[in-house]
């Protein structure tokens, strides 16, 4: 296969992966030829090579052998480089596209995760429900001394958290002289420990991440139960905090909560701001949808847009704010396909498969939240060992309407209420609908919980 055809399979890895991705892990790679059976690429790190290997390899196979070259495995080696400083934690200029988090080229050794362009402080639309959590990260983003380290945002998926971080990083960049900046996910430290252990090499990998001015990890639930992990994460975010260095961190839940967390690790990361991102509200979502359907517009001249169908999607799809975004661009982009305006009759027949899944489903954090909320008693008491009746009867009550109200299974709920034995749960179900037998106040009380979470 020569480099023509080379050139028609990365263009196929293009389309099918995306600028972004393909720039970062694609671009990179030299191709070198084939023979009995394999194929020979080159690139610039084994970080690179090994990562393009493990989640993109046999898609890449597939397209090298559908081009007429029959290959039965890939093989990377790493391109011969000049030793050089390394600049693994600086961010890309802004007007090169984003590579990573972590150098103009990627990083001759660290990588970090792909930073999207469409997500900077001006694309993010606040609200009641994010203000607080903007505010922050717009304190962070100015650089200079900050009150709270670590800042740690959770929340949902799809409520804005990898967008903030992501701001955060874009808006660093552009401080004189620029801090040396390093987002990637929790995965991927955990891939960058496991790799230093096997190659013993422990000593490069506390100095790269140890240099960085601002470390961000998204997603730190996934390093929870994985503990050689979670030992180095802890020394080096002790590190970072005693140099004044500021971090970043991001998870699904509160610190208190993520179950398979070192405690040590928990106290650490309360120890600075955290904020949660809840649920968007009507008025938001209309506004997100306002301002992504201006940019829809500009994609598409001449396609209009009912403001109705802005409203019945606000209402409708309430969960998830990717969701929310990717049936309108696919009502935009139908509506350019068949030349129509749209309006509701479009919306529904569109997104039929996107209103079904986003009927309204209740979870088992929600109702934690609301109950704690309801009973004006704290999260952490609900899922910690307090027996006091003003502590016990609230979380029967949240036991009871996890059980009727979701389909997760009782050793699950248990889980869910600090790692409780599922006979824990069947005892609070059957308390709970005894009283409501014979306690009116206790039957509204579960009555109006139930009617705010279906709502």
């Amino acid at each position: 296969m020569g480099q023509d055809t080379w050139e028609n399979v990365t263009e196929g890895l293009k389309t099918s992966l995306g600028g972004s991705a393909f720039k970062t892990w694609i671009d990179p790679l030299d191709y070198n030829g084939c023979e009995n059976g394999v194929a020979y690429l080159t690139a610039p790190t084994s970080f690179i090579g090994n990562w393009v290997s493990q989640h993109y390899g046999e898609r890449i196979r597939k397209l090298i052998a559908d081009a007429g070259e029959p290959v039965s495995r890939l093989d990377f080696s790493v391109a011969m480089r000049k030793p050089e400083p390394p600049k693994q934690a600086e961010i890309p200029p802004q007007s090169q596209p984003p590579a990573s988090a972590s150098g103009s080229d990627g990083g001759p050794d660290l990588p970090g995760s792909p930073l999207d362009t469409r997500h900077r402080f001006d694309s993010f639309i606040v609200g009641k429900p994010n203000e607080l959590a903007h505010a922050a990260a717009r304190r962070v983003a100015e650089g200079g001394p900050v009150t709270f380290n670590p800042l740690f945002l959770y929340g949902g998926v799809g409520l804005g958290k990898t967008h903030l971080m992501h701001a955060i990083a874009w808006e660093l960049q552009a401080t004189k002289p620029a801090p040396k900046v390093l987002y990637l996910s929790a995965e991927q430290f955990m891939y960058r420990f496991v790799r230093a252990l096997r190659f013993k090499d422990t000593y490069s990998f506390k100095e790269l991440f140890r240099s960085v001015d601002v470390l961000m990890v998204d997603d730190v639930q996934f390093i929870a139960g994985k503990e050689s992990t979670q030992e180095e994460f802890f020394h080096t975010f002790n590190a970072l905090v005693d140099q004044n260095k500021q971090i970043v961190i991001s998870a699904d839940r509160a610190p208190g909560e993520i179950s398979g967390m070192e405690d040590r690790i928990k106290s650490r990361l309360q120890c600075g701001l955290v904020v949660d991102l809840h649920p968007t509200d009507y008025e938001l979502r209309l506004g997100i949808l306002q301002a992504k359907a201006e940019g829809q517009a500009a994609l598409h001249p001449g396609i209009e847009i009912e403001s109705r169908v802005l409203e019945f999607l606000a209402h409708r799809i309430s969960s998830n704010v990717r969701v929310l975004e990717g049936a309108l661009t696919r009502l935009f982009a139908f509506a350019s396909l068949v030349g129509r305006r749209i309006d509701m009759d479009m919306a529904q027949e569109c997104l039929a498969d996107i209103l079904r899944a986003s009927e309204r489903k209740v979870t088992v954090e929600e109702i934690i939240r609301k109950v704690a909320d309801h009973y004006n008693v704290r999260i952490a008491d609900l899922l910690g060992p307090r027996r006091a009746r003003a502590v016990s009867r609230p979380r029967q009550v949240a036991m009871f309407l996890s059980k009727n109200l979701t389909t997760k299974s009782l050793p699950e709920i248990g889980r869910r209420f600090g790692g409780r034995d599922h006979t824990t749960v069947i005892h609070a179900v059957r308390k709970v609908e005894e009283l409501k037998q014979i306690d009116s106040q206790i039957s509204e009380e579960v009555e109006l919980l139930r009617r705010m979470l279906e709502a």
